[in-house]
């Protein structure tokens, strides 16, 4: 692990038992491998199913991972307990996909905020001032302190979400499509809060989003997710500008354009087919059965996620034929 890693994953698997089979297994996550750096972003993206919001859980040990290595800051958390895993918790935190059910319905936005201040015994000395200014970072102020969550907008209810998230100073935060459930004029006030949040406190970001642009605008690299494997991973702009995986291409394909007369010319391309069981996953690639590039080893030998060039990795035999 470098100096200026946060966090390195090695090799991370998660594989669910299916109810009512002794050997039949949901390969959620299979075997993924990466860094993030401080203060950096990585963005994680992928279509519905892929495996990316278990990803985000399983880094943060808030489910058990089924074999693989998450060391942070230097240190292996794969199994840490107790006070180990606690402080792991306070450096490591998560924005949740959907505020209205990532807060306590019963509880006051002070209530949910002083909760992780007394759970880690933190020292902050007059608490309603301490929460008056935290809540200024995200542009609220003391009149929506003792306020519900219900008597909060979706944008507000997000924003009480992010603070909560890093009002014990982490170092880590995971953002689990944090304004897929915004309207779109309170996403893009809410990725500036992100961005400016990430400049003070010089965090680390994992960014998982099913929009790649998106992915692209918040993140410094971007890993695409499909069944469980990262298969192409690099620089954002790399990625965008030269995709090397077809599964890649066929995502930045999909991005809507908003010139009409651009819009119209674009050779339009498909994804053929859905994707497959994680349950009973394709032999080789795991894209190969939708992938019109397909060659005969596709079909018999997963292929690695190999450097490409300049730090840009893919996972397909087109580029590294064995």
């Amino acid at each position: 692990m470098s100096s200026n890693e946060i966090l390195k994953v090695l090799d991370l698997k998660k594989h669910f038992r299916v109810r009512g089979s002794l050997t039949k297994k949901v390969k959620a996550v299979d075997g993924v491998t990466f860094s993030i750096e401080v203060g950096e972003t990585l963005g994680v993206v992928g279509e519905s199913g892929c495996g990316k919001t278990t990803l985000g859980r399983l880094v943060l040990r808030l489910i058990e991972p089924t074999s693989g290595r998450i060391i942070f800051d230097n240190k292996d958390v794969t199994k840490a307990k107790g006070r180990d895993l606690r402080e792991y918790w306070r450096n490591a935190q998560m924005v949740f996909q959907d505020p209205h059910t990532s807060l306590d319905p019963r509880m006051t936005i002070a209530s949910i905020l002083l909760e992780p201040i007394r759970y880690y015994n933190l020292k902050v000395g007059d608490e309603e001032e301490f929460l008056v200014k935290q809540m200024e970072l995200v542009g609220l102020g003391r009149e929506h302190l003792y306020r519900y969550p219900h008597e909060l907008s979706g944008g507000q209810k997000q924003r009480v979400a992010i603070l909560r998230a890093i009002i014990t100073k982490p170092k880590f935060v995971v953002l689990d499509e944090p304004t897929s459930s915004l309207d779109v004029s309170v996403q893009a006030q809410i990725l500036e809060l992100l961005k400016d949040l990430q400049r003070k406190f010089n965090l680390a970001y994992m960014f998982i989003s099913h929009d790649i642009s998106v992915v692209k605008y918040m993140s410094r690299r971007m890993a695409v997710m499909y069944l469980g494997k990262i298969v192409e991973l690099g620089a954002s702009d790399d990625v965008f500008e030269k995709p090397y995986h077809p599964y890649s291409k066929f995502l930045l394909a999909a991005v809507p354009i908003p010139d009409p007369k651009i819009a119209r010319s674009k050779t339009k391309v498909l994804i053929k087919g859905e994707p497959p069981s994680p349950i009973n996953p394709p032999a080789g690639c795991r894209f190969h059965p939708r992938c019109p590039y397909a060659i005969e080893i596709c079909r018999k030998q997963e292929p690695p996620l190999l450097e490409i060039e300049n730090k840009h990795y893919a996972a397909c035999w087109l580029y590294h034929k064995k």
